[in-house]
């Protein structure tokens, strides 16, 4: 038994924060956010909109796409960094309102990597037992990010995107080749420093440190443009394929110049490359479903094709998955 891709769904928040709104706040001139990232624009949640209400929508457009029974869903994994609390886990609150009745659900705290981790379970759960599965992957991060803090500030927004896998007779589809990699040596790059165990919320603990930490910009850069490359090959070896069978590329939409660096790694051509950082920018775990999501809606996949994702992100950890659609 393989697995499939049945549908894709993705959803965003109506308010867009342009680049002029940050630059004006930062003290920045016009055109430096996009010129250093490639980014224009995101999307910030609504007051009162919730990380499980962005992870519903994007599940339903998915549910929807497919005409899928739901009760036939037997596990929701929902990828995030940013839950509505820190317990209960937020994915049965998900998979109630989606009317997934009885389904398993969990959390994954996978940081910008957690679709992939998340996706990989999947396809392993899909031929093992038969039964579908949804996955989501969904980040609010503007309520995580300082707004004085211009490493961060200007890389990160609010989305989610969701797909359905289900199994499929096809031979040469689902995950065709796969690589997660860790690198703890850089587990203080990207932070929110309390609210865990190491250091409980706490009168005495302030607001900054509730907040997300990016420290050390290149060295992020070069960690996480070498573990997407380094992944990517593994993954692609594995799917025993080279670079040139790949036929779209979606990695985590860190922003342009790490996606470029990696395109360059990899050898791929330009109109492999499939991104949507220039207008929804940075959601950690969200970027992949979204721009596959959005990526559906205007040049619809083939059955056939090869699809990589990559990613890297906090902790250090991420990985890459050879997808056979």
């Amino acid at each position: 038994m393989s697995t499939q891709i049945l549908s894709a769904g993705h959803y965003v928040p109506e308010r867009r924060v342009l680049n002029a709104e940050l630059e004006a706040r930062l003290g920045l001139e016009p055109g430096w956010i996009e010129r250093r990232t490639g980014i224009r624009e995101r999307r910030y949640a609504a007051e009162g909109e919730a990380l499980s209400d962005l992870a519903v929508k994007a599940g339903e457009m998915a549910l929807s796409r497919a005409g899928f029974d739901r009760r036939r869903i037997a596990l929701l994994i929902l990828a995030t960094s940013t839950p509505d609390h820190l317990l209960p886990p937020s994915a049965p609150l998900v998979a109630h309102r989606l009317g997934l009745d009885g389904a398993g659900a969990i959390d994954m705290a996978g940081a910008c990597g957690g679709y992939l981790y998340a996706l990989t379970l999947a396809d392993a759960y899909v031929k093992a037992h038969g039964k579908p599965v949804l996955v989501i992957a969904g980040n609010i991060l503007s309520r995580r990010t300082n707004p004085e803090e211009r490493a961060s500030v200007i890389l990160f927004a609010d989305a989610a995107g969701a797909t359905l896998i289900a199994p499929s007779e096809r031979k040469r589809a689902g995950v065709l080749g796969q690589h997660l990699t860790s690198d703890g040596s850089a587990y203080d790059l990207i932070k929110i420093p309390a609210g865990g165990s190491r250091k409980p919320f706490g009168e005495d603990v302030p607001r900054m440190e509730t907040l997300m930490r990016l420290a050390g910009g290149r060295r992020v850069f070069s960690k996480a443009t070498a573990m997407m490359a380094g992944s990517s090959r593994q993954a692609i070896e594995a799917a025993g394929l080279s670079a040139s069978d790949v036929d779209h590329w979606i990695p985590h939409q860190a922003n342009s110049r790490i996606i470029g660096a990696v395109q360059k790694k990899l050898g791929l051509a330009d109109d492999k490359v499939l991104s949507s950082v220039a207008l929804f920018a940075n959601s950690s775990a969200a970027t992949i479903p979204l721009t596959l999501s959005l990526a559906a809606e205007t040049r619809p996949f083939e059955a056939g094709d090869t699809l990589l994702m990559s990613a890297a992100g906090a902790g250090m950890t991420g990985g890459s998955v050879v997808w056979g659609l």
